[in-house]
């Protein structure tokens, strides 16, 4: 009786394990965030040499309009198709002071709306959507209600549910959604860029390690190869994660969560950020 006991335990956690893991599946992807979806063949070329097989598309961003309410705002136009076999996974960033308030009915809208850009630009039916949003200790609990909402909504059509997750978010109680995309980007303060680079570094990467290994949910990892361009008082300034520092996080990450090399991404895909980083280095960053 004993051993039978044992063995029904077993296969219940073996259980539990595969459905932690299964809705993230091992793979390359990119983030695409220009508001027309057309490809050059650099990135196209881009898309094979590095077996992506997903692309996290920016469909539309929400934001708060003080009379209407959350609104979608820079919505993608269609001009060109992604190969036949990569997935594309519509992908929404939400202000976070659209999160202050119970956003009532917004789920819905925003499930209808994918839904119907999808159909209206014959593209194949979405297995997932992904939700970016910057939430703080003020926006979680209504942003958390919002999630559980869009999980319900997109349950009806057998999608799942994925959010991006920053870093100081490890700390906070897991969101209701499939899976997290852990941002390892913009991980500074803007404005202490004379003391540390804002895109990445491993000074601002490593308090937060110790999170990884107990946070309940299931993982992917953000990587930036972009070039950030701002102009503080009349001066230009140009940021940019070297490949030394990219790949030094990548180890670190992935020595507390080694699930990290399951599911990669980079932000985001464009001709001059391929061109910004040697071959090597995007295999390295691929590498699992």
């Amino acid at each position: 009786m004993t051993q039978r006991l044992l063995l029904i335990a077993i296969t219940v956690l073996l259980i539990a394990c595969h459905d932690r893991q299964s809705p993230m599946e091992e793979g390359n992807s990119v983030y695409f965030w220009r508001t027309d979806l057309r490809l050059d063949s650099t990135e196209r070329a881009f898309l094979k040499q590095y077996h992506i097989n997903k692309v996290y598309c920016r469909y539309f961003d929400v934001v708060m309009d003080n009379s209407l309410g959350p609104m979608p705002n820079a919505t993608i136009t269609f001009s060109d198709s992604l190969p036949d076999d990569i997935e594309i996974i519509p992908t929404v960033f939400i202000v976070e002071n659209c999160m202050h308030k119970k956003p009532e009915g917004l789920a819905h809208k925003l499930v209808n709306r994918i839904l119907q850009m999808n159909e209206t630009n014959d593209i194949p039916k979405a297995k997932e959507i992904q939700i970016d949003c910057d939430y703080t200790a003020r926006s979680r609990m209504f942003y958390y209600q919002f999630l559980e909402e869009v999980r319900a909504e997109l349950k009806k059509h057998g999608m799942r549910l994925s959010t991006t997750i920053r870093l100081h978010q490890l700390s906070m109680k897991i969101p209701p959604v499939d899976y997290g995309a852990l941002m390892l980007y913009n991980t500074g303060h803007p404005m202490k860029f004379m003391e540390r680079n804002p895109i990445l570094d491993m000074r601002d990467v490593a308090p937060y390690l110790r999170y990884l290994d107990d946070y309940d949910l299931p993982l992917a990892a953000a990587y930036p190869v972009f070039l950030w361009h701002r102009t503080i008082q009349g001066v230009d300034i140009e940021h940019v994660a070297t490949a030394e520092e990219i790949l030094k996080v990548k180890t670190a990450v992935e020595k507390e969560r080694p699930e990290l090399k399951r599911l990669i991404l980079t932000y985001d895909l464009a001709t001059d950020n391929i061109n910004r980083y040697k071959p090597e280095t995007y295999e390295k960053i691929y590498s699992h």
